[in-house]
């Protein structure tokens, strides 16, 4: 049996981690550490919330005296770091809270790990600090680039990627300096349900289902390497009972798509899948173009974003050859269960403030 803390568990990517963890490991407790900023959603955890395995705590990671009193009463022996500042377009804008939050936020988690784990001597040979980061850290890729591999230098472009990168090394150092057990993971664009919808396929189908334009950058030729969230999940899981102390681990669905595609195949099988089920033009009655079958008409071109990354791809090679890891779902079946599981809950998304830019 292991003691979990999941900071960030009321994100998306945190959610549906403790969904697929109390499900594989039903005998485990997991706490969960939210500050419930905008992308949070504690209803995200509804599935799971009475649960008697299961502990949610309101906290920000940067309260270091609070992460030290969850590590110690609930006896933890595994940190999983998700909370995160993760939207590129706010990292333009405002660039402050990332720094908060994902560096100042991670030295924090670090600080109180290192404390209670090593200097105070609970669990101090069965701890894991396992961090969450991205493939934006690499930087960007030309189209006939090499997939970004563990040894690809560190490049960020947006003031995310960067908060980002020097968490990586805060990571890194806390380990080689303090020999805290820690591991990395760097995913690729995760997609799935409790997307907030803010992001480029949530946006698009509840813009979809609100008759909104579907905003694209540019040209439309960025090209992302997109990930079923559940599998992310699988490869953090095996990251953490089978990677090496201090490695990093690249997690990709190999799987690479120009966002321009992806609009458009949401809004073909969106227009499929209203024109199967007719309950859903009652149930959706501003979704006019959808209903005739033509919502790729909502396509808007916008100005492209200050420093847009052109390509990201992640070659797992090294995980699949030390971890076992291989992604269970395919695009095909992975989009199809995401556009089905936000027609089937508006509940969730419908009270959410809807952007107009992804």
């Amino acid at each position: 049996m292991s003691n979990l803390l999941v900071t960030g568990g009321a994100g998306f990517i945190g959610a549906n981690f403790v969904h697929y963890w109390m499900k594989t490991y039903p005998q485990d407790n997991v706490v969960v550490l939210d500050a419930l900023t905008y992308a949070g959603n504690q209803a995200s955890l509804d599935p799971v919330a009475d649960n008697p395995n299961f502990t949610f705590c309101h906290g920000d990671i940067c309260d270091t005296p609070l992460v030290e009193t969850l590590l110690k009463e609930h006896r933890i022996d595994t940190l999983v770091h998700f909370a995160a500042e993760s939207h590129v377009d706010r990292s333009i804008t405002g660039p402050d809270a990332f720094i908060e939050t994902n560096i100042i936020g991670t030295h924090s988690l670090l600080k109180a790990a290192k404390k209670i784990w090593l200097e105070e001597g609970l669990n101090k040979e069965s701890h894991r600090f396992h961090h969450v980061s991205t493939d934006e850290v690499y930087g960007t890729l030309e189209p006939n680039d090499p997939a970004f591999s563990e040894a690809t230098p560190y490049a960020p472009n947006s003031p995310y990627s960067a908060s980002k990168a020097a968490s990586d090394h805060l990571v890194r150092a806390y380990h080689h300096t303090y020999g805290l057990k820690v591991t990395t993971s760097n995913c690729s664009n995760n997609y799935g349900p409790y997307h907030f919808p803010e992001k480029l396929i949530p946006l698009v189908i509840t813009n979809i289902l609100h008759d909104k334009p579907l905003p694209i950058y540019g040209d439309g030729q960025q090209i992302r390497d997109w990930l079923y969230v559940e599998d992310h999940a699988r490869g953090i899981d095996l990251v953490i009972k089978k990677g090496e102390l201090g490695e990093c681990y690249n997690i990709g669905g190999i799987n690479e798509w120009a966002n321009i595609d992806i609009v458009k195949l949401i809004c073909e099988l969106v227009d499929k899948a209203f024109a199967s089920n007719p309950e859903l033009s009652d149930r959706f009655p501003h979704a006019g173009r959808a209903k005739d079958g033509h919502s790729a008409e909502l396509i808007t071109y916008v100005t492209d974003r200050s420093g847009h990354d052109r390509r990201y791809a992640i070659d797992p090679s090294k995980s699949r050859r030390e971890l076992g890891y291989q992604p269970v779902e395919s695009f095909s079946s992975g989009i199809e269960k995401t556009i089905q599981w936000y027609l089937q809950s508006e509940s969730w998304w419908a009270t959410l403030v809807h952007p107009s830019k992804n």
